[in-house]
């Protein structure tokens, strides 16, 4: 009891006999000396893999070196082919100059060295800060996107290595960083650098980039803003250099020059003088020889296939593309030729761009970026957006209307003075026509109808419509001056060029391109391919736009000046001037026409307008400059024709117009008499009135008839009442324009019915008088009830919206617009008709409206009588004016 009581209860719970079976083991102990001999062992294993590794890098790094010295001078150029196979051209580097180190200036090497490698005089040819610096980057970002290279390692990767983002490359690049700085001296390595580094614009070296950018040739006559534009380029040659983007490149030159200043090289002072200097490019030297399409070739094989254009430049690869050589000389001879442009300014000369697509695989055929183009110069067919004017009508107004809400070349367009919202468009003629066809305002470059009806169909109807031909306007262009071409950004002479050729396609749009394939010793690399895509339009519509916008070309066209010996269309347009007193010039000349064969765009104006530059030749020059070059450049090719496609319909043509339309007041029936002549079978006749208290012309017809004569006996009341008459076609819902207006007097009745008047008999004070609210007419006896000769019992025929108005889809357009008859949800009354007493409601057809049915007596309806033919009448015709379209 003693011994088992002398043990505490916490020491006797601890303890604890073992499992069954089982013997308790000691922990060992860890010692110092084991961890410092483990320690030892892994350093040692350590060191000896990375001087393993090390020793690889330098074998390996000289290796290559050793192999590929000869990279140091560029390798064998690419070719460019043209249609038919043959060479037109080839990249190379074709401005490369070599300087000492000695003819660099220090301040310029230092430009370099703060931007590019501020540790270069440290490192010995790795920058491992660097490494550790872009690896956490690359970790964040789960990606290769930040380099750390060196001055040397870039060397290594331009002279030797491709530029893909890969560790191994990485790992290889390093190896030839250390061979060359054993090789070379730091100054031998910059100057290699600064000799072998690609500056844009085919410049390869400071001096050749000196020269592009600035015309200097001594680069210790550059001042620092200039050393810092050119240390600005090489991460970014294509962005930064001033020639493309002086603001990029402004930008860019402010960071070299911050550096700069942080780093002690330059002042605080001189910072600040350096970096609000404005870029002014240096005269160049024109160039031919298909020098644009060359320049897009190479620009086309970097944005659709990947490439470097330094590779470009060096890899011997075969392009094949869809160059038309012939078409391409002609057009540089065009633009080459003064008499197509108008006198030089003070400090610019006329400028243009022109595009030619092949229509059934949108190959560009040619292309020109300006006059006077020269190597990577400004390609303003590519690169510089302009205002389109007119010329964008028929993309975001007219083919959507047709596509989207069934217009045809002949539906009727309100063309009157109007505001939208504060938005008061006007006609360039001033001239206001009241309404006119679809094919009319295209014809003319009419204004007004234009905006109309893109208020009808919608601003989003005909901005989703240009989005499918490739054109993307902003959230500025959410309004109705696009519908004249006011646009926010612009469009490019390739973009309208490539959106008007899927209405020479029959509605399909092929991506404009100028590379069929790219090819090297080994083979295929790159190659064009496009699915068949579904067409961005239907058939019907682009072969409704072809005709109408034949019409452009034809007399009374606005672009006759592009018409040749060829089925041509197409569509002027212009941007008028807005500086103070200089209105009636223009900024920009536009024409986008095709052929059956090929789709071409030109633009015409200058790069920067202001009160010394503007366009004052006329608005067809762009035009005559399209005819110049396509007629030569067709010359020996069959001649074809545009073929409607298959299961389109050709547009019903409306009746046509009235104008003969008289109309008389007679004393002693109190009745207006209103007579016209027929236009042919088949057809009815909507009879509009409107007294001196109305604007215009109400929405429905006073009556539709099959009759050319009637007597319109509800005008009683004392005023003057005008009379209009528009034809309708049953058949296909087509109306036809609006007859001339006549003006009727109704006097007073103590005038008018006074029976001791002498001149003037009256009716019997005592007669029963006509309701005055009751707009009657009445027709002649016919002895039948509720029909009239020619017409069958109960049908009806629907009533324009306006007098005059075209139709729209399936008939009417204006105030509550009817489509074949059925009413969209912006309706207003249905068309009144003749027909059976009970009341009638609009038919799928379109031939009926719904309305009061006519007495037993007359089916014309109350009020309107039918005299007979031989009745006499004086009448009191008048001038037609302008009236209502909707």
């Amino acid at each position: 009891m003693t011994e088992r009581n002398s043990k505490t209860p916490r020491k006797a719970s601890m303890e604890k006999k073992p499992a069954s079976g089982k013997v308790k083991k000691k922990a060992k102990k860890v010692s110092i000396g084991k961890v410092f001999w483990w320690t030892f062992v892994a350093g040692a294993v350590a060191a000896i893999c990375a001087m393993g590794v090390y020793i690889f890098i330098i074998v390996n790094g000289n290796r290559i070196l050793t192999e590929n010295l000869d990279k140091l001078e560029f390798s064998e150029a690419s070719h460019i082919y043209d249609v038919h196979g043959q060479e037109a051209g080839s990249l190379k580097v074709e401005n490369r100059e070599n300087v000492d180190s000695s003819e660099i200036p220090d301040l310029l090497k230092k430009a370099f060295v703060a931007t590019e490698d501020k540790r270069f005089e440290e490192h010995a040819g790795v920058d491992f800060l660097g490494i550790g610096r872009a690896l956490v980057k690359d970790i964040v970002a789960r990606s290769m996107v930040e380099g750390g290279s060196t001055i040397t390692q870039q060397l290594a990767k331009n002279v030797f290595l491709s530029s893909d983002k890969t560790f191994f490359r990485k790992a290889t690049e390093m190896s030839i960083a250390v061979a060359l700085e054993q090789r070379y001296t730091k100054d031998e390595i910059l100057s290699y650098y600064l000799n072998r580094i690609y500056f844009g614009k085919r410049a390869y070296g400071v001096k050749a980039a000196s020269k592009v950018y600035f015309g200097v040739s001594d680069l210790n006559q550059l001042k620092l803003w200039q050393m810092a534009t050119l240390a600005a380029m090489p991460k970014a040659p294509n962005a930064y250099n001033p020639l493309n983007d002086p603001e990029k490149s402004m930008e860019r030159r402010a960071v070299v020059l911050k550096l700069m200043q942080e780093q002690g090289y330059i002042t605080e002072a001189q910072r600040a003088e350096a970096a609000a200097v404005e870029y002014t490019p240096p005269k160049g030297v024109a160039e031919s020889n298909y020098q644009t399409y060359i320049d897009y070739v190479l620009k086309e094989a970097q944005d659709m296939y990947g490439f470097e254009e330094d590779d470009l430049l060096r890899g011997g690869y075969k392009i094949y593309t869809t160059l038309d050589p012939v078409a391409q000389r002609i057009m540089e001879q065009t633009y080459a030729n003064n008499k197509f442009f108008q006198k030089d300014g003070p400090q610019q000369k006329m400028q243009s761009s022109m595009v030619i697509l092949n229509n059934e695989d949108g190959g560009i055929v040619a292309m020109i970026g300006g006059r006077d183009y020269v190597t990577r110069g400004l390609n303003r067919a590519v690169s510089q957006p302009r205002q389109p004017g007119s010329a964008f009508k028929p993309l975001v107004v007219f083919a959507p209307a047709i596509e989207e809400k069934g217009y045809t070349p002949y539906s009727r367009l309100r063309d009157e003075q109007r505001s939208y919202n504060g938005y008061s468009p006007r006609n360039y003629d001033g001239v206001y026509r009241g309404e006119v066809t679809m094919q009319e305002a295209i014809r003319r470059s009419i204004n007004m109808p234009a905006v109309d009806l893109l208020n009808e169909i919608g601003v989003r109807t005909g901005r989703d419509f240009v989005r499918k031909l490739g054109i993307e306007l902003t959230p500025e262009d959410n309004n109705l001056a696009i519908a004249l071409g006011g646009l926010h950004k612009g469009v490019t002479t390739l973009q309208m060029a490539g959106a008007y050729s899927a209405f020479a396609n029959n509605g399909y749009m092929n991506k404009p391109h100028a590379i069929i394939k790219i090819t090297n010793d080994k083979g295929e690399v790159a190659s064009f391919k496009e699915e068949r895509k579904s067409p961005v339009m239907s058939a019907k519509t682009a072969w409704y736009m072809t005709q109408m916008l034949r019409t452009v070309v034809e007399p009374g066209g606005t672009g006759t000046a592009a018409k040749f010996e060829r089925p041509v269309a197409g569509k002027t347009g212009s941007t008028q001037l807005d500086i103070k007193g200089l209105e009636r010039y223009m900024r920009d000349l536009w024409f986008v026409g095709y052929t059956p064969e090929w789709t071409a765009a030109v633009w015409m104006g200058f790069d920067k307008t202001d009160s010394k530059h503007y366009v004052s030749m006329s608005s067809g020059s762009a035009a005559a400059i399209f005819k110049e070059v396509m007629q030569k450049s067709l010359t020996n090719r069959p001649v074809r024709s545009f073929k409607r496609p298959a299961g389109v319909e050709e547009p019903a043509a409306p009746p046509k117009a009235i104008g003969d339309l008289t109309a008389e007041y007679q004393q002693d029936k109190r009745s207006v008499h209103l007579r016209w002549s027929g236009v042919g079978s088949g057809v009815s006749y909507q009879l509009f009135r409107k007294d001196s208290k109305m604007q215009d012309f109400p929405a429905e017809p006073l009556i539709t008839t099959t009759a050319t004569e009637v007597n319109d006996i509800s005008a009683i009341q004392p005023d003057t009442y005008q009379y209009v008459v528009v034809p309708l076609n049953g058949e296909n819902n087509t109306a036809g324009p609006r007859s001339n207006v006549v003006s009727v007097t109704v006097p007073e009745q103590g005038d008018d019915s006074n029976p001791l008047h002498p001149e003037q008999p009256g009716t019997d004070p005592n007669e029963e008088q006509a309701d005055p609210n009751d707009p009657g007419m009445e027709y002649p006896d016919t002895g039948e009830s509720g029909t009239r000769p020619g017409e069958r019992p109960g049908t009806g025929l629907p009533g324009t919206d306006r007098p005059g108005n075209g139709y729209g889809p399936g008939g009417q357009t204006g105030p509550g617009r009817q489509n074949g008859g059925k009413r969209t949800p912006d309706s207003g009354q249905n068309g009144s008709g003749t027909g059976t007493d009970e009341p009638r409601t609009d038919s799928d057809n379109g031939t009926g409206g719904t309305g009061p049915a006519p007495p037993a007596d007359g089916p014309g309806g109350p009020g309107i009588q039918f005299p007979p033919a031989s009745e006499p009448g004086a009448v009191i015709p008048q001038e037609p004016i302008p009236g209502w379209i909707r």
